[in-house]
């Protein structure tokens, strides 16, 4: 395997709201979903309040260590609304009102009979050189910029804006994940499955623990972008697990 075959990806959160609790945030875990589902390994999510030196001091450290860079929140039409000045500082490009926005914008709101105020047409503000991403819900647009694609916050307009950003993205191989469920506590099979992660290097182990409210269980994930190297892990997860579970045996019949 190349490192080409691997893409990888961050999120940006921002907003106050989000840090003061008062909005839960229900777009990591969809941007998870769709980009595992692609082919895009998420590796980092960060959240940062609407502070511009905040904003583009996380952006920048994230667009050089990542394929892609994927922002929520801050696009709207207040004034604490500055994700666009921030990407434009951190790209060192000046903000201005597009054509293109602006002329979508101000049909939407005629049809609506509303008027396309100054606050309205802060919406229409875009970084010099950005590309739009369509909003099919509410018309004003995200911007892609480089490797980063700011989107909004509101969980359906996020959702519809990555809707057209995914077919643009370049993909890697994707990952493959088999379960297989455990009896035993994590306390019983921790040494154990460390050795089998160590001896399966090219694939990424996790245990899930679970209580029925009477006894533990764990939930073994291997997860591998080759079938082979899957296969092998999930093999060594219940050679492992039988061994575990015969020593048990053999214990209690010593008792």
């Amino acid at each position: 395997m190349t490192h080409t075959d691997i893409v990888t990806a961050a999120m940006l959160a921002i907003g106050d709201e989000l840090l003061s609790g008062r909005t839960k945030d229900k777009n990591i875990g969809y941007l998870a979903d769709m980009l595992t589902l692609n082919g895009v390994d998420l590796k980092e999510v960060r959240i940062v309040p609407d502070e511009q030196d905040e904003i583009v001091a996380a952006l920048n450290a994230l667009r050089a260590k990542y394929d892609y860079v994927f922002t929520s929140g801050g696009i709207g039409p207040t004034h604490d609304d500055i994700t666009a000045d921030a990407i434009g500082a951190a790209f060192g490009v000046p903000v201005a009102h597009e054509e293109k926005a602006m002329a979508l914008m101000a049909a939407m709101y005629a049809a609506r009979g509303l008027e396309f105020n100054e606050a309205r047409q802060r919406m229409a503000r875009l970084p010099v050189g950005s590309v739009h991403i369509d909003n099919p819900v509410s018309t004003a647009p995200g911007f892609s910029i480089g490797n980063v694609h700011v989107m909004a916050g509101v969980p359906n307009i996020f959702q519809a804006m990555l809707d057209n950003v995914l077919p643009t993205l370049r993909t890697g191989a994707k990952m493959l994940s088999r379960s297989t469920p455990c009896n035993f506590g994590e306390g019983d099979i921790g040494g154990p499955l460390t050795a089998v992660q160590k001896t399966h290097p090219d694939t990424v182990i996790g245990s899930y623990p679970k209580f029925d409210g009477q006894r533990y269980s764990t939930d073994i994930v291997v997860r591998a972008r080759s079938a082979e190297a899957l296969e092998a892990a999930v093999a060594a997860v219940q050679a492992m697990l039988a061994e575990v579970a015969a020593r048990r045996e053999a214990k209690a019949d010593t008792d």
